[in-house]
C-alpha cells in the first residue's frame, strides 16, 4: 500500500474508526426515534435480524472491495470490472455513494449543530449568561448557521490530518468517551419513576406488527444508515486495512459494536421518554403517534432535565456532549469518502481537497437550512431510505456476480488463510449473490 494513502496502524484503530462511523446520531438519535415511532420492541427485533442477515453481509462486501482496490470507491469498484458497461456501473455506484455521503453529512451537520448548541446551553445558564442562553436555546437561523459551520469546520480539521493522525487518533479517543457517558446516563435514568414502563415497551415485542411493511422499510434503512453502507465510506475504510487483517472477524466486530450501541442507546432514550411522560411531558398524540419525531431529543429530554433541578444541568451537558461526540465520529468518515476521491482523482493535496469539499458541504447545509421544512425530511429520506439500500444492494451485485469467486476468496484469505473451509465461506458467497440483493430490492420496492 502506498504510504501516501495512509493506513490504520492497528486493529483496534480500525475497529474504533469503523465503529465510530457506524455509531453516530443514527444510533443515539435515529434508532430510538424509529423504535418509538414503530411500536417499540417489535422494531428492535426486526432491526437486529436485518442488521445481521442483510447489513453485515453487505458490510463485508464493501470492506472486501476496498481492501482489494486499495483506492477510492470508484477506482476500487472499477478494478473488479471486465467490460465497458461494468466500468460505467462501477462509476455510478462509487460516485453515487460519494454523493450520498456528502448529502448525509449536509443534513447531519445541521443536527450536530443543534447538539453543539444544546451542549453549551447549560454552561451559559451556570455562567448566568442569560442572553447567550436564550440564543442557544432558540432555533434561530443565525444560531443554526453558526453551529452547522462550526461542526463542519471541526470535521474538516480532523480529516485534513489524514488516516492515522486524524481519523484513527480521534476515533480512539472519542469512542471510549462516548460509551462511558452513555452508560453513566443510563444508570441515572433507570432509577427514575416511569423508567420501568419504558423498558417494557422497549424489550417486550408485539409480534403482530413484526411484518408491518413500513416497519420493515424503516428497520432496513436504519440498519444501513447506522453502518454507513451505500455511501462508499466502508469501501474507503476497507482500503486502509492491512492485508494481514482478518476481514471476517473485523466486519463482525464492527457490526456487533454498532448494534450494541444502538440497543444501549435505546435503553437510555426510551425509558427517558416515559420518565418525562410521568412528569407531565407530552410524548404521544391522541392517536398514539410520536410527537416531534425529528426533534424528539430536543423536545422531550430538556423537559426531563429541567425537572431534575440543578443536577439536570450536569445531566443535560453530559447527554448532549455524548450526542456531539457520536455525531463527530460519524461525520469524519462521511467527509473522508469524497475527500479520498478528490485526492486520488484530481491529484489534490489532502488539506486542499478537504477544505474545498467542506465548503461545498457547508453550502448544501445552508441551502437545506433556508428551506428546512421542505428539504430536510426530503434529504433524509432520499439518502437513508432509498440511496443507501439501493447502492448497498449494487455493491452486493458487484461482489456476487461481477467479481470472480476465486479472486474474491484469494483476497479474503490474505488475512484469514483458513477461511476457505469455514462456515462463512460456505454461506456468504451465495448469500451475497442471491439473498441480499433480492431481500434488499424487495424492501426497497415496497418503500416506493
Amino acid at each position: 500500500m502506498s504510504n501516501v494513502r495512509g493506513e490504520f496502524s492497528s486493529r483496534f484503530g480500525f475497529i474504533m474508526a469503523a465503529a465510530g462511523s457506524a455509531v453516530g446520531l443514527g444510533n443515539i438519535w435515529g434508532f430510538p426515534t424509529q423504535t418509538a415511532s414503530n411500536g417499540g420492541a417489535a422494531f428492535v427485533l426486526v432491526y437486529l435480524v436485518l442488521a445481521f442477515c442483510l447489513a453485515y453481509p453487505a458490510l463485508m462486501a464493501e470492506l472486501v472491495i476496498g481492501r482489494h482496490g486499495q483506492a477510492n470507491a470508484v477506482s476500487s469498484l472499477r478494478k473488479l470490472t471486465n467490460t465497458a458497461w461494468q466500468s460505467k456501473l462501477a462509476f455510478v455506484v462509487g460516485f453515487g455513494g460519494i454523493i450520498c455521503a456528502g448529502l448525509i453529512l449536509s443534513f447531519y451537520a445541521i443536527v450536530a449543530g443543534w447538539m453543539f448548541s444544546a451542549t453549551l446551553e447549560p454552561i451559559a445558564e451556570v455562567a448566568s449568561m442569560t442572553q447567550t442562553q436564550s440564543w442557544l436555546a432558540d432555533s434561530s437561523m443565525s444560531r443554526n448557521i453558526v453551529f452547522t459551520a462550526a461542526f463542519i469546520a471541526l470535521t474538516v480539521l480532523i480529516i485534513s490530518k489524514g488516516v492515522e493522525n486524524g481519523i484513527e487518533k480521534w476515533s480512539k479517543r472519542l469512542m471510549p468517551a462516548l460509551i462511558g457517558i452513555l452508560f453513566s446516563l443510563i444508570a441515572y435514568v433507570l432509577t427514575q419513576e416511569g423508567a420501568v414502563e419504558g423498558l417494557k415497551v422497549y424489550l417486550v415485542p408485539d409480534f403482530s406488527s413484526v411484518l408491518n411493511p413500513q416497519l420493515l422499510v424503516d428497520a432496513l434503512g436504519q440498519a444501513f444508515f447506522s453502518l454507513s453502507l451505500g455511501t462508499s465510506v466502508m469501501i474507503i475504510y476497507g482500503s486502509y486495512i492491512s492485508k494481514k487483517e482478518n476481514l471476517v472477524s473485523l466486519g463482525a466486530m464492527v457490526t456487533l459494536i454498532d448494534v450494541f450501541i444502538a440497543f444501549v442507546a435505546g435503553l437510555l432514550i426510551i425509558p427517558a421518554m416515559y420518565v418525562a411522560q410521568a412528569q407531565g411531558v407530552e410524548i404521544f398524540a391522541a392517536d398514539g403517534s410520536l410527537l416531534n419525531e425529528d426533534t424528539l431529543v430536543f423536545q422531550v429530554l430538556p423537559a426531563l432535565f429541567d425537572s431534575m433541578g440543578s443536577i439536570g444541568l450536569l445531566v443535560s451537558f453530559a447527554f448532549f456532549a455524548l450526542m456531539s461526540i457520536a455525531a463527530l465520529t460519524s461525520s469524519i468518515s462521511m467527509l473522508e469518502a469524497p475527500v479520498s476521491y478528490a485526492v486520488e482523482r484530481f491529484a489534490l493535496g489532502r488539506v486542499q481537497a478537504t477544505w474545498i469539499i467542506g465548503t461545498l458541504v457547508t453550502a448544501v447545509s445552508f441551502t437545506i437550512l433556508v428551506n428546512i421544512e421542505t428539504l430536510f425530511g426530503f434529504t433524509v429520506s432520499l439518502t437513508t431510505k432509498f440511496g443507501q439500500p439501493l447502492l448497498g444492494m449494487l455493491c452486493c451485485v458487484f461482489v456476487g456476480w461481477i467479481w470472480h469467486r476465486a479472486k474474491l476468496l484469494k483476497e479474503i484469505e490474505s488475512g484469514c488463510p483458513e477461511v476457505g473451509s469455514s462456515f462463512f465461506w460456505k454461506v456468504w458467497p451465495w448469500y451475497i449473490r442471491f439473498v441480499c440483493p433480492i431481500a434488499i430490492a424487495a424492501v426497497f420496492l415496497n418503500s416506493l
